[in-house]
């Protein structure tokens, strides 16, 4: 049976009286059975409320938790994304730099118990049951438009194939080598969600005799963050949406297979090979290969009339910050509101709101706080 004896769990023989506190030889489980072997054990938990009883057993006991990291353990073997985190950082908007005056070693261990709850709370979002919803809050753009804005991205968020007596879709500019390839890239509704699956309806030509249906031969996905804000490179001027989509602005943490694609009119599902956790809340849909060569022009086309992205957002307390090549997971104790620059001189707000007039959030490195609520 066990013995509560102040901040530890005393292991006592059934059937035996336990002996008063200061007569006691019963011994605590960790020390009992050593370190290493105790790592093992905790390492097989894979439920978070699990690891979270067993850090409010006693002191000895978090702090064993907490020094091990056994939350992003739970994290990574769950989500292997994870492991692009580099560090945590926790904000709180307004703050000021907290300084810390504490010794070297009192300091590290409060760091890692701030990483343990933040993982915690990522772990919780990440295991929970949930109900699929699409995720996309906004267009970025698009590798191409033939007709803008007749035929912008923009009409894809539509479930409708028309408006009216009006097509809604947004179509490709026309090419005589059928292996070029297109794409369209999204905004997610948070930092960090989970997608289980991408759905897409080509678009039938229902205004031609012989309603073509523009549909590519494959598709893949790509997920991941912007390496910086585009204000602070390249500006970008009119409609030029290839700057702002150009892979050279991002880091893809995930790359899917490829997937055919039915030339079929119908809302066709893309289902992962597992929910994957999208970093950076941006996905790019690469279409490759055009199907139908145009009876007019003669080029190729691909066209789309829905896309959905299917998943579920996480936290807006979770925030992704690109450092260098790398990035970092921030946490703030109430979502904060995007902040995009106001710029002059031709630059073209439309398209960069289109990215960041979205929850995604860059933690400013001096915007720290000591404390964690």
């Amino acid at each position: 049976m066990r013995v509560w004896r102040g901040d530890e769990i005393w292991l006592q023989p059934s059937g035996i009286e336990a002996d008063p506190p200061e007569q006691g030889r019963g011994m605590d489980f960790l020390e009992c059975v050593g370190p290493d072997t105790s790592a093992i054990v905790f390492r097989l938990l894979d439920d978070p409320a699990d690891l979270a009883r067993a850090s409010a057993v006693s002191r000895s006991w978090r702090r064993f938790v907490v020094e091990n990291q056994f939350s992003k353990i739970q994290c990574l073997r769950a989500y292997p994304e994870v492991a692009n985190f580099m560090d945590i950082e926790i904000c709180s908007p307004g703050s000021s730099v907290s300084r810390n005056v504490r010794s070297s070693a009192a300091a590290e261990f409060d760091k890692l118990e701030r990483d343990h709850r933040v993982y915690m709370h990522l772990t919780h979002g990440l295991l929970s049951p949930y109900n699929t919803k699409d995720c996309i809050i906004h267009c970025v753009g698009a590798s191409s438009t033939d007709r803008y804005p007749e035929e912008a991205i923009e009409n894809t968020l539509e479930a409708a194939d028309r408006l009216g007596w009006n097509p809604s879709y947004w179509s490709s500019r026309g090419h005589r080598d059928p292996a070029v390839a297109e794409c369209l890239m999204y905004r997610l509704q948070t930092d960090l969600c989970l997608v289980d699956e991408i759905k897409m309806r080509p678009f039938k030509a229902f205004f031609r005799d012989d309603e073509p249906i523009y549909s590519a031969e494959r598709i893949r996905f790509q997920m991941g963050y912007p390496k910086s804000p585009p204000w602070s490179g390249t500006t970008i001027y009119g409609e030029n949406e290839g700057q702002l989509i150009a892979d050279s602005n991002y880091i893809w943490t995930y790359t899917s297979p490829e997937f055919p694609m039915l030339q079929e009119n119908v809302l066709q599902s893309f289902k992962l090979p597992h929910p994957v956790l999208c970093i950076g809340g941006v996905v790019k849909i690469e279409l490759l290969g055009g199907v139908v060569k145009d009876a007019f022009d003669g080029l190729y086309y691909i066209c789309v009339s829905h896309v959905q992205i299917v998943g579920m957002p996480l936290s807006g307390k979770l925030a992704v910050a690109p450092r260098g090549s790398s990035v970092v997971l921030g946490y703030y104790s109430t979502p904060r509101k995007s902040r995009v620059p106001h710029r002059t001189g031709g630059l073209n707000q439309a398209l960069l709101s289109r990215l960041f007039a979205g929850p995604l959030q860059f933690v400013d490195r001096d915007d720290k706080s000591e404390e964690f609520p």
